[in-house]
């Protein structure tokens, strides 16, 4: 598939050249994969050793109230973890993409305007799907986790997963046209993300916080995520006084709502102006 010589004219050709485009830009992201292996592979791995790390070795020392089982409690705060992680990696593609002049050089070819973010959103978003497939099957095979609500409550929990990492790549991708390389974007990202993902209801209930961070866990995006997922998978949680935990599903659909109406015109507007340092 290669990109299309001439822009159309119609509303419906300008579509379908859009989508074309859109296509070609997530084959380039995935034949970048296929030249470094080791990123993928490590997107597999990791899942795999989250898993082990948490559930067994602090999971061991970790009681939940009411006796619940700490590893059906904690797969769905893992399965958070790996989608808001990939913020990292699109900002650090991005950044490496501007560093090296892709960026510039896609600027100047009959291209549709959006398709290099949307293409390459689209290939990281397939990617997190894959670390989130890994991770479901690392859950039932290791950890013995369990979805038990109805499919359909199932498929929703993924699909509120997906919505939030797609979210987050957004957030990844603006960051990444601002810093000068790759070096740069993971240290914008992963000095922030990371942390917030531990200050949420992933990993322990929020119950023990002092009160002057409690606030700050229960409005954390991620706790909605999780508390949601929870609730859809019908895996154990913990008790909700905030607003958004009792009401998880809406939040984290107004959560991910909010960052793409905000990120999303950003990362456009700066992809138009910003050139190649």
């Amino acid at each position: 598939m290669t990109l299309l010589l001439e822009p159309p004219v119609t509303v419906l050709d300008r579509l379908r050249w859009g989508v074309h485009d859109t296509l070609v830009i997530a084959g380039r992201s995935y034949a970048r994969l296929r030249a470094q292996p080791g990123e993928l592979a490590g997107a597999l791995i990791f899942p795999i050793i989250m898993t082990v790390l948490f559930g067994y070795v602090f999971g061991s020392a970790i009681k939940l109230p009411g006796g619940a089982d700490y590893r059906s409690y904690l797969m769905p705060g893992i399965f958070m973890q790996v989608m808001a992680l990939g913020v990292v990696a699109s900002a650090t593609a991005g950044a490496e993409d501007m560093a090296r002049g892709v960026i510039d050089r896609f600027r100047v070819q009959p291209i549709a305007r959006a398709a290099v973010l949307a293409g390459r959103s689209v290939a990281e978003i397939s990617r997190g799907l894959l670390s989130l497939c890994m991770m479901a099957l690392c859950g039932v095979l290791i950890a013995g986790w369990r979805p038990h609500g109805t499919p359909l409550e199932t498929l929703a929990g993924f699909a509120l997963l997906a919505l939030f990492g797609y979210a987050m790549l957004w957030v990844g991708t603006y960051i990444g046209l601002f810093v000068r390389n790759g070096a740069q974007a993971d240290a914008a990202t992963f000095s922030w993300v990371f942390p917030m993902t531990f200050l949420a209801n992933a990993f322990v209930p929020l119950d023990g916080l002092p009160g002057w961070l409690r606030p700050l866990a229960d409005w954390n995006p991620m706790s909605a995520v999780v508390s949601a997922a929870r609730l859809l998978f019908g895996n154990p949680g913990s008790a909700a006084a905030s607003w958004p935990l009792r009401h998880p599903v809406v939040a984290t659909l107004g959560w991910c709502l909010a960052i793409l109406v905000v990120f999303v015109p950003l990362a456009v507007r700066r992809y138009r102006t910003t050139t190649s340092r």
